[in-house]
């Protein structure tokens, strides 16, 4: 753990005192040699389930994955936010990329923590880059509507948690994950019970987001710069998913009661953020109310409580993490040439872009989980376990995988086909930059269809 964090933390001052015309290509390579080094946490060969760095931080096969995609996702960040930086005095470029790289140390933290009181201070400070990142290099005017809702709904879903935490600490005398696990904490019997189980889910439920506390997401990701939506589809959603699963163990057996109505409201989630995309004429809110409906998925897979339903919703999470994040890109590049995120307005780019439209064409299929790719591996196991749980699952998720091939179709057809409008005239060519950007994004999730175990590897 440590090789990763302390080069993560040197690259602090070597942004500050790195000359301005190496500034981008030291940061890029220092972070991407972060990125590839940090793929032996992959190659798992502990048997005791856990590698311990110290006493408050390890590694185990839930976290490992999202140690990796936390730190892959630097890189291609720093990557793609070049060219919408590079109008800025060169102070507030090191600023921007110092923000990148705190986001970065706070999630491995988090992702690390034994502590379940480390956790949950690693997963608040995650709030303040980011909200940094969306109201200072936000687009427009709503940043600040966009920044407010983003900070109240996070914070009023994170207090009920630390009193739960607390009440806990109390009462069990520690707050170590690896010990709370073996042991009862709390008779949840009462109704102080229940309320300290939902105490204890509202934080990660509001940051998955649930459908029905999901309104702060689609206002975040259209306002905040490409660098800050493409962390919060790619890593800050997973914090729940990964929450939700750590302290679920210890909250047995209520689960198995209070799971009803969660998994319900998430199935009803991916119908209605469905029908919401099928309506949608902005790209960027296209793309983050889809993430809506797959991250409902997620929670009727950890909330099954099954190992199938877990796995499935660890591969989605990873997959999502990637697709998601590489579809950002995409909608940022058509941004920066024609000004609109209104599909109407910036049509027809296949003729124009006929490479990008292929990047378009595999991220969208991706989406919409075409076989053999992770994406339809998790939401297969997912919906097989909601079938077990209760068949009449299916209607909902048969009902929201259809949507979702409806939404990525019309996603690419409005973008990519059609006559190019007579006003878009005089586009700069694609670089190598964004290409690569692409590569890096897509070629994971094509590599994880020949090893998938690589994200399953907890269960089993």
């Amino acid at each position: 753990m440590l090789k990763i964090l302390i080069p993560t933390l040197m690259m602090f001052p070597i942004t500050w005192l790195t000359p301005k015309k190496w500034l981008w290509t030291s940061a890029t390579s220092q972070s991407l040699a972060i990125a590839f080094y940090s793929l032996y946490w992959l190659n798992w060969s502990s048997e005791s389930g856990r590698t311990l760095s110290n006493t408050y931080m390890a590694i185990d096969t839930l976290s490992s994955p999202l140690l990796v995609l936390t730190c892959w996702l630097l890189p291609l960040m720093i990557l793609a936010s070049q060219n919408h930086n590079k109008t800025e005095p060169v102070t507030r470029q090191r600023v921007y990329i110092t923000l990148l790289i705190s986001l970065q140390m706070f999630l491995i933290m988090a992702f690390g923590a034994t502590e379940i009181i480390m956790f949950y201070i690693m997963f608040e400070a995650t709030l303040i880059p980011t909200l940094f990142l969306i109201t200072r290099w936000g687009s427009q005017a709503e940043r600040l509507s966009a920044g407010t809702y983003f900070l109240f709904y996070t914070l009023a879903g994170s207090l009920p948690l630390l009193v739960a935490l607390l009440a806990l600490q109390s009462s069990a005398g520690t707050l170590s994950m690896i010990i709370l696990n073996f042991s009862q904490p709390l008779a949840l019997t009462s109704w102080a019970g229940k309320l300290w189980w939902a105490g204890c889910m509202i934080a990660f439920l509001v940051k998955m987001p649930l459908y029905g506390v999901h309104l702060w997401l689609p206002k975040a990701h259209v306002e905040a710069p490409i660098a800050g939506s493409m962390v919060l589809a790619a890593v800050l959603l997973k914090l729940g998913g990964y929450g939700i699963i750590r302290i679920i163990a210890m909250l047995e057996p209520l689960t198995q009661e209070l799971s009803y109505p969660i998994i319900v409201l998430a199935l009803w989630g991916v119908v209605m953020t469905g029908a919401i995309c099928l309506r949608q004429t902005d790209l960027k809110s296209l793309i983050a109310y889809s993430s809506v409906g797959h991250m409902g998925l997620v929670v009727g897979g950890i909330f099954s409580q099954a190992a199938w339903g877990l796995t499935g919703a660890i591969i989605l999470m990873i997959a999502h993490g990637l697709v998601s994040s590489a579809l950002f890109c995409l909608a940022n590049t058509s941004y920066e040439r024609t000004h609109s995120r209104t599909m109407v307005l910036a049509r027809g780019l296949q003729m124009l872009f006929p490479l990008t439209t292929a990047w378009w064409f595999i991220a969208n299929l991706a989406n919409l989980a075409l076989p053999p790719l992770p994406n339809l591996m998790g939401e297969l196991m997912i919906i097989t376990t909601l079938f077990n749980w209760s068949p009449w699952t299916l209607v909902l998720t048969g009902l929201g995988t259809l949507i979702t091939a409806g939404y990525s179709l019309y996603m690419f057809l409005m973008t990519q086909r059609g006559p190019t409008p007579a006003h878009i005239i005089g586009l700069a060519p694609y670089h190598t930059r964004e290409h690569l950007l692409l590569t890096l994004h897509l070629l994971p999730v094509i590599l994880l269809v020949i090893k998938p175990e690589f994200m399953w590897g907890w269960f089993y």
